[in-house]
């Protein structure tokens, strides 16, 4: 076995053995707890698409959001029965009204699209950088939730996309985050991962020596798009119903928060910050409709969630700005220690403690 690929199984092996022990754990568990898992499953899918972006190109992003609505509601409108689609819908185009696929292709079909989307808006914003970038992709994220919401040839509108098909099972959920965690490792060890990288620590530097960072950003973009897709669709078939609302600011400040927390440079720091944040999310979710912890029942006001996670966010980045992580990847390989090298003696004067060093001594020590 080659040395590169004993070093990517180091570094793969905790991350898919982590998804594969939440899954375990989730499948033992009630349904309505199981749902619970596999939300966290899905959002490690969205932080992962968002980390191939950021993490890669150190440019920020608030639009990812907006490909997960995409692919959400091209997977749910396309796998509900054709035959009561002019109940939900009926404004709806009619090729869109008659067509219905099955759940692998709509899952296919909504990764498509986000990544066709994301083409779309990062050819001409991905020469941006800084804080018109960031408001950049926010613009995006706009566009998107007014078109989603009130154009109703391609969808509900305001009202909520209902029939969808549940059929995201916690294995399904697994399979999709273990792809998006293959996905973005295997795009970070190759050339453009790289030389990506590069542009992100010094641009001027990229550039004079013939990096094309706008082409570079435009993949990375795509690549994040595709898999932000790909969550969407396992999102909406998880639900069986979502509104434009769900796939708004609130899961953009969530997804935000989980891979500043976890760490923005480290796919390990992404997995971990999505589980933990929305594992965290949830319990907090629980506490303002109470939660009951035996004979003690914890209450806290509507929106406390959103306000300890981002105190949480603050509090990491004003101590810990690498996140978690550390910005650091975690990896089975063993530090080598390094040998420890035996004193070589010293030519002292003729009353030091100890023998004087030989002539043959001195000219080895030299």
């Amino acid at each position: 076995m080659s040395s590169r690929v004993r070093g990517a199984l180091v570094e793969l092996v905790p991350l898919i053995a982590l998804l594969v022990v939440v899954a375990l754990v989730g499948s033992s568990m009630s349904d309505a707890t199981q749902q619970d898992f596999i939300t966290a499953l899905i959002a490690v899918t969205i932080v992962v698409a968002l980390h191939v972006f950021v993490g890669n190109s150190g440019v920020i992003s608030f639009g990812h959001i907006s490909f997960v609505a995409v692919g959400a509601f091209a997977a749910g409108v396309l796998t509900i029965p054709a035959v009561t689609k002019p109940l939900v819908m009926p404004e709806l185009w009619s090729f869109l009204a008659d067509t219905e696929i099955g759940n692998l292709a709509s899952l296919a079909l909504a990764a498509a699209l986000g990544a066709i989307y994301a083409l779309v808006f990062g050819f001409p914003l991905m020469r941006l950088s800084g804080l018109a970038a960031g408001i950049a992709t926010f613009a995006v994220l706009e566009i998107t939730h007014n078109v989603l919401r009130f154009w109703e040839k391609i969808g509900p509108g305001a009202k909520t996309l209902t029939l969808v098909p549940v059929t995201t099972e916690i294995s399904d959920a697994t399979i999709g985050a273990i792809v998006a965690v293959l996905v973005a490792f295997a795009y970070q060890r190759t050339r453009r991962g790289r030389v990506l990288r590069a542009s992100r620590e010094d641009p001027a530097a990229a550039q004079a020596i013939g990096v094309r960072i706008h082409r570079e950003r435009l993949l990375a973009f795509v690549l994040s798009g595709a898999l932000a897709g790909l969550a969407g669709g396992l999102l909406v078939h998880q639900l069986g119903s979502i509104t434009t609302e769900q796939v708004y600011l609130q899961l953009t400040f969530l997804t935000l928060a989980m891979l500043v927390i976890g760490g923005v440079g480290s796919l390990w720091g992404a997995v971990v910050g999505a589980l933990l944040i929305s594992f965290l999310n949830t319990l907090l979710g629980d506490a303002e409709n109470g939660l009951g912890l035996g004979p003690v029942t914890v209450t806290i006001p509507d929106g406390s969630s959103l306000v300890i996670l981002g105190v949480l966010m603050t509090l990491v980045l004003l101590l810990r700005p690498g996140g978690l992580s550390g910005g650091r990847e975690l990896s089975l390989r063993r530090r080598q220690r390094r040998p420890t090298q035996p004193a070589r003696p010293s030519a002292g004067p003729p009353d030091a403690v100890g023998p004087a060093p030989s002539a043959r001594d001195v000219d080895v020590a030299s």
